[in-house]
């Protein structure tokens, strides 16, 4: 079993929009999926429980239960853990970097996005753990060419060695529809561009957390 822990420093990045959409990516694509809240808010609690049908398996938990959770998804059959962290308590985040195999760092082009993050970033090098960044709320390119703003926290996210995961999630209102539904975008019809961009984020997540397992399998 994998665990992603999705976190973000500054509220309003979309961190819960994201650990709810990449559960789903993965439910969809047929693995067995726990989604484990941590957040006091329990947005992605709220969302779960409103769908309708099959879909991730829900838990309402802290950080300091996670590692026995684990174990228990272990024994369960989980292909993976996704963790929708807390924005502001460093102890619930820091439980769950340690319980992660990869860290998803949600954040907005934005100056304050981008501080936040570097305080995140220092915790997930003292554990060790990989992480990758996902840009998020992002304006529409122009003809092809990204804003100022875009290319600035590019820049920033180069010069603080952060990996960026190349599908940039857009500023769009189809992501909050379809979770008012209990919904990832991809399950829209017609499937729109946010699926697009969902689809290939969950791609590059699912390549580097089992692309060698799957190697494996294949051999």
């Amino acid at each position: 079993m994998r665990t992603i822990a999705v976190i973000a420093r500054k509220g309003g990045s979309g961190k819960s929009t994201v650990a709810l959409h990449v559960a789903l990516a993965a439910h969809l694509r047929g693995r067995k999926v726990l989604l484990a809240d941590t957040d006091a808010q329990r947005t992605a609690t709220y969302i779960l429980k409103g769908r309708r049908g099959a879909g991730p398996e829900l838990v309402e938990t802290s950080g300091a239960k996670l590692f026995t959770l684990q174990l228990g998804a272990v024994k369960t059959g989980a292909d993976l853990m996704v963790i929708d962290t807390p924005a502001v308590v460093e102890e619930e985040i820091s439980y769950a970097i340690v319980a992660a195999d990869l860290c998803l760092l949600v954040i907005r082009p934005t100056f304050v996005d981008l501080a936040a993050a570097i305080q995140t970033a220092s915790i997930v090098r003292r554990l060790r753990k990989p992480a990758l960044v996902v840009i998020n709320q992002a304006p529409p390119a122009r003809t092809g060419v990204e804003t100022p703003s875009v290319k600035r926290a590019l820049e920033a996210l180069l010069l603080l060695r952060l990996p960026v995961i190349p599908s940039i999630l857009r500023a769009r209102l189809t992501y909050q529809s379809a979770l008012e539904l209990g919904r990832s975008v991809e399950e829209l019809d017609p499937p729109t561009e946010a699926a697009r961009e969902m689809a290939e984020l969950w791609t590059f997540v699912e390549g580097f957390l089992f692309g060698r397992q799957n190697a494996e399998r294949a051999g």
